[in-house]
């Protein structure tokens, strides 16, 4: 089981990642993109492209539901509680590596 603070822990842990408030939700940012949102306290939104939300969602469904944006699929909501660390590590270190600038990405392959 996953919480707010586990989530920024490892968010924040991310190279160069920050903290931002957007519309009133936090959220976590590298290279001034957004890479995941707490949408409320027991959910998270981890902006993945398609084929990473449909795969965390078939992989995790008890944690892990898709999320629209209008008819767009936009990201992977994850149930905090029934998340756990390693999921949760997993799926915002792709959802960083989706949005970092290059330079950032060299030294971790």
């Amino acid at each position: 089981m996953a919480d707010a603070g586990s989530l920024r822990k490892i968010a924040l842990g991310l190279p160069e990642a920050v903290e931002q408030d957007h519309h009133g939700r936090a959220s976590f940012r590298v290279g001034g993109k957004i890479f995941a949102t707490l949408w409320d306290p027991a959910h998270v939104n981890v902006f993945l492209d398609e084929a990473g939300i449909r795969t965390a969602v078939e992989a995790h469904p008890e944690a892990c539901t898709p999320f629209w944006w209008g008819r767009r699929l936009r990201a992977v909501q994850v149930n905090l509680d029934a998340a756990n660390a390693d999921l949760l590590s997993d799926l915002l270190a792709d959802a960083w590596e989706g949005k970092a600038p290059k330079r950032l990405l060299a030294p971790r392959r």
